[in-house]
């Protein structure tokens, strides 16, 4: 390596781009070689840059998925069938889901392209869902009552 890289001054863009420029010299100036192999050369060298840093961002993804508290799915575990009691739990019982919390939006909107309106959407939703449970609730506890006033007996 000459002292010209070594110094203070040095610029790695300029450097890789000088080489570039003298490895396509050199391609263009070799006789064995086409215009088509140099393109379909560097469209290679491209795409495996692309699947390179595609595979490391998925990684990263899946990561930073965990870090903020969602958790993979494996659906090769075995699945037990559902009992009855399973089906009236599921279906009738009365559940009142707590409010999401700041981080859970968050989540929910990263891989969103425009996340204000992920925001907006999941609040919207939260909200519907803590509404329905708390008419759900009322109505358990009016049923458990009795009904109202003018609810004929069944």
């Amino acid at each position: 390596m000459t002292s010209e890289y070594l110094s203070s001054d040095f610029s790695y863009k300029k450097y890789s781009l000088e080489h570039l420029e003298n490895w396509l010299h050199d391609a263009i100036d070799c006789e064995d070689l086409t215009p088509q192999d140099i393109y379909e050369t560097i469209v290679k060298c491209v795409d495996e840059n692309v699947e390179y840093h595609k595979k490391y961002l998925t990684k990263n993804i899946e990561f930073l998925s965990l870090l903020k508290g969602n958790r993979p799915v494996n659906l090769s575990e075995s699945v037990e069938e559902a009992t009855k009691k399973d089906w009236v739990d599921f279906w009738e019982e009365t559940y009142r889901p707590e409010q999401y919390i700041e981080q859970e939006m968050d989540a929910m909107c990263d891989t969103a392209k425009d996340k204000e309106k992920c925001r907006e959407y999941n609040m919207r939703e939260a909200e519907y869902y803590n509404k329905r449970a708390e008419i759900d609730y009322l109505y358990e506890e009016i049923k458990k009552a009795g009904g109202y006033d003018w609810t004929p007996s069944v």
